[in-house]
């Protein structure tokens, strides 16, 4: 079982629309030992029409009435994401962002972006999806909102137009924010990786770190956890978001923690053996034995002691007779 994971630093908008602000982001993601870090990229007047209104969580922390007026403020350029990109190469740190559009599709392909992540409101976009397949880049595909047969249909139409399914990986998520913890449904990560057979992952938007623990050992792969500079700024994402701090031991919890998940069998360690050797019971006498003398319950037990007869032995010396003189608590031989 190879135990390589990926975290993905979540910046989202949480730089609210300054390009100084998403540096500073990048500064922080690399410090904190992220794979990658993630922004958004849309255009406003290609996501929503101007008089939708807000999600109860985006009401929150903004003053904003309606949801395009929200994303005018958020949105980031060509030439920010131009200035991202070569601070994330300088950082160390791969570049990551989710297209909510097909116009910021095609300015992620001029950015010559290798790895497109499809966020969850997308998953049933139809000409979204036959494009972003066309291109043939490796897709992170995220699953809020959406059940098995969605998620199956959303790869169909990947695959249709030129997708590998093998370079396609899926998260599971649960999209509120911050997510109920009683409605993770966590299981859904082995569920997915059952029944689509490819590698799957976890895009957490609950508080803490548990559930992307718990998410490890089910057999996520990939992480991703929005973070922000202050969590009590303006802005839809920020109290849902770790702090600076609670991301590198985020990530330092994770990689940890995936040291402790082993390999897919059961077989002991080399300590192990050694302590085995001291904790595991041998066969000896439990009183006097003379030779002649049959082996029963009544003249020998199993007790910790040097090296003997196993007491996995057991029912193959019961019944046996012996050779030699024993002493109480004298390993047996035979």
């Amino acid at each position: 079982m190879n135990n390589k994971i990926i975290i993905i630093a979540e910046a989202g908008v949480n730089h609210n629309g300054k390009l100084s602000q998403a540096l500073k982001m990048i500064d922080v993601a690399s410090k904190a030992k992220a794979d990658f870090i993630k922004f958004q990229t849309f255009d406003p007047k290609s996501v929503t029409t101007k008089n939708l209104g807000l999600a109860n969580y985006q009401k929150k922390g903004s003053s904003d009435k309606t949801h395009f007026k929200l994303l005018d403020k958020l949105k980031l350029s060509k030439d920010d994401f131009i200035k991202i990109i070569k601070r994330c190469k300088k950082k160390k740190i791969k570049f990551l962002s989710s297209p909510f559009d097909i116009n910021s599709i095609k300015l992620l392909k001029k950015l010559r972006v290798k790895t497109f992540k499809i966020p969850s409101g997308e998953i049933n976009n139809v000409p979204y999806l036959e494009y972003i397949g066309s291109l043939k880049r490796n897709i992170i595909l995220s699953t809020g909102m959406s059940d098995l047969a969605e998620v199956k249909n959303a790869i169909n139409i990947l695959v249709r137009n030129g997708m590998e399914k093998k370079n396609i990986s899926i998260l599971h998520c649960s999209t509120e924010y911050p997510a109920n913890i009683e409605k993770l449904n966590l299981m859904s990560i082995r569920y997915l990786k059952d029944k689509l057979k490819l590698n799957v992952g976890y895009s957490d938007h609950s508080i803490g770190s548990e559930a992307s623990l718990i998410s490890l050992a089910l057999g996520a792969k990939i992480f991703e956890k929005h973070f922000t500079l202050n969590k009590f700024a303006k802005g839809p994402d920020h109290k849902a978001s770790l702090s600076p701090n609670e991301l590198i031991n985020y990530v330092k919890k994770l990689n940890d923690f995936k040291k402790s998940i082993g390999r897919y069998q059961k077989k002991p360690y080399k300590e192990e053996l050694k302590i085995a050797k001291i904790a595991r019971k041998q066969i000896v006498a439990l009183s006097k034995i003379k030779p002649g003398d049959k082996f029963s319950v009544k003249n020998i037990t199993t007790k910790r002691a040097r090296q003997g007869i196993p007491a996995s032995q057991w029912n193959k010396i019961l019944g046996k007779y012996s050779k030699f003189y024993f002493a109480e608590d004298q390993n047996i031989k035979v």
